[in-house]
């Protein structure tokens, strides 16, 4: 098995295990509350709320960043370059459009490859070389081919699961003969909401870095999403973007410089870390 490979399945693995901890948390409160019947109806709750976001994702995302769509026409190069990686990763081409902003990022959506858009930013077809930007949309692909949508949008509805439950078990407790209390309840709503989204938060940085790695596998080349991504931090901090921090998530960079806040409470890994993790791949794939 390759490095690079190994490097996919490990953080598979990891997302598996994060995933696996939500799941046990949400067992854990249901029955606290009133056993896994709770916690079930609570999760299907969740997950009616959370799937109409999915299958509607594209169409949300797209809106929220004011993206437009973009003809052949229109923008030649960016079409020929998204049609050779779709041709090298083996999935269908993707809806393309241009987020009138000048910070430079993107973003990919869509419930499944056939329903996926890639948008990118005016910015970021002004600012990076033709190869770099290679590199941000194979790594945009490589969350559709990946179906991250679909991984984050599960460990939201379980996210959200376990926060309502938290609130029921605070208003209207749990089992009589628990050695939890009013104490317990108390600490189990505040800790819980906040566990379940250190986890999602973590879900959101592993699935960042399995783009990195999968997109440099479609290109071959992982230092051009390497330089891409040292330019794209730098652009994020010296031009504002107006963006709806619900789909900060979705976007390849921070669309915010994020100064003073904690690695843990990040959407995104550490620019420093993905591009030593691109460099280490070099070798592997030259």
């Amino acid at each position: 098995m390759t490095t690079t490979r190994r490097s996919n399945v490990a953080a598979m693995l990891r997302t598996t295990v994060l995933m696996a901890s939500l799941t046990g948390l949400l067992v854990l409160i249901g029955a606290l509350l009133g056993g896994p019947n709770t916690a079930l109806m609570f999760l299907g709750i969740a997950a009616v709320l959370n799937l109409g976001a999915y299958w509607f994702s594209d169409k949300l995302a797209i809106k929220m960043s004011g993206a437009q769509p973009v003809s052949e026409q229109e923008a030649p190069g960016l079409y020929q370059m998204v049609r050779e990686l779709t041709t090298r990763a083996d999935l269908p081409m993707p809806r393309l459009y241009v987020i009138p902003q000048d910070q430079p990022n993107a973003f990919a959506t869509g419930r499944n490859p056939k329903h996926s858009a890639v948008a990118v930013t005016r910015g970021i077809m002004k600012l990076l070389s033709e190869d770099e930007l290679r590199g941000v949309v194979a790594h945009e692909l490589a969350h559709i081919g990946n179906r991250d949508i679909l991984i984050q949008s599960v460990a939201a509805t379980i996210g959200g699961a376990i926060t309502y439950l938290a609130y029921m078990l605070l208003w209207f407790g749990g089992d009589d003969e628990s050695p939890f209390g009013l104490v317990g309840a108390l600490a189990l709503v505040i800790l819980a909401p906040l566990a379940a989204s250190l986890i999602q938060l973590s879900i959101s940085r592993q699935r960042e870095f399995s783009a990195d790695a999968t997109g440099a596998q479609i290109t071959g080349n992982p230092e051009s999403l390497a330089s891409a991504l040292l330019r794209l931090e730098e652009g994020a901090k010296a031009i504002p973007m107006q963006v709806n921090q619900a789909s900060e998530p979705l976007y390849i960079v921070k669309p915010f410089s994020g100064k003073g806040i904690a690695g843990l409470f990040s959407t995104h890994p550490p620019i420093e870390e993905r591009v030593r993790r691109l460099r280490q791949m070099r070798p592997a794939l030259g």
